[in-house]
């Protein structure tokens, strides 16, 4: 069936709360991924934190009674999703480790523009020139964040870049994905996916484990707070319109933001404030528009 079948107002108001949650839950991900990489090696950090979220959604799937192991979870959507979900996971915990959780966080919000052209090219979802204008108007306050002049932008920053164009085809499968693969099913899944972009990295990368128990505690938590993220996500891309949904990921730039300088110590200048405004200012109008023509 159709989104445009299927979704009405009510359920784009409720993917765009689920949309937030995820995101809340996302930025206090990132926090403890950043913190246990500080005295962790990268690949490290990813087996645990995708063997701990495979638990978990095991766990989940056969309290609920789902199967994990059946023929429509290895189809071909679900492939393409493994492969943007291994890029995504990989290059966006480099920009975490080697980068400022406020930078990273900021160019992350490219993937509205990403998902939303997708949906509109690919599922023939319809995206009205108002809604098209408040994302562009959207990007131009990520771009007020990120100020990418040839003198302030750092080409680690390509590394975000490049995890965030996995993460828009990722949630992109996730929308098409069989009906019958569960959040926690998918969730193993890319879990799974998570672990094994790990141990790739973690081979070319040839540092030693190590097991500081401060990083121990920060990879639990994050485990934790990450399932419950992303079955949130995984619960708004299949609820409402992408396009309408989609342009929530925008608060993922305040939580991340306000972590950054909470958390480690990261400066919140003027032209930050000014591009977290714009591009909240354009969420609450493209919700406002969920429903309509425009």
């Amino acid at each position: 069936m159709a989104a445009a079948e299927r979704d009405g107002p009510r359920d784009n108001r409720v993917g765009a709360a689920w949309m937030v949650t995820a995101m809340a839950g996302f930025a206090v991900e990132d926090t403890f991924l950043k913190a246990a990489a500080q005295s962790m090696p990268v690949g490290q950090v990813m087996i645990l934190f995708g063997l701990g979220g495979v638990v978990v959604f095991a766990l989940w799937a056969r309290l609920t009674g789902a199967l994990v192991l059946t023929r429509e979870a290895v189809g071909p959507v679900m492939r393409l999703r493994a492969v943007f979900e291994f890029a995504g996971r990989l290059f966006y915990t480099l920009a975490l480790a080697l980068t400022t959780l406020s930078a990273t966080t900021a160019i992350l919000q490219a993937t509205p523009i990403v998902v939303v052209g997708a949906a509109a090219l690919f599922l023939g979802e319809k995206v009205g020139w108002r809604r098209w204008l408040a994302i562009g108007i959207g990007m131009v306050g990520v771009l007020i964040v990120l100020r990418p002049l040839p003198g302030s932008f750092s080409l680690l920053s390509l590394l975000a870049v490049a995890g965030m164009l996995g993460f828009a085809g990722r949630d992109l499968a996730s929308r098409v994905a069989p009906l019958s693969l569960s959040t926690p099913v998918l969730g193993v899944y890319g879990f799974a996916i998570v672990a094994l972009a790990g141990a790739v990295f973690g081979l070319w990368e040839g540092r030693a484990f190590a097991w500081a128990p401060g990083a121990l505690a920060a990879m639990a938590a994050a485990v934790g707070v990450g399932v419950f993220a992303y079955g949130a996500l995984m619960r708004a891309m299949r609820t409402g319109d992408v396009s309408a949904v989609t342009p929530f990921r925008y608060t993922r730039l305040l939580f991340g933001v306000a972590l950054g300088v909470l958390v480690f110590g990261e400066q919140l200048d003027g032209a930050m404030i000014l591009g977290c405004a714009v591009i909240v200012g354009s969420g609450l109008f493209i919700l406002s528009r969920s429903g309509k023509r425009g």
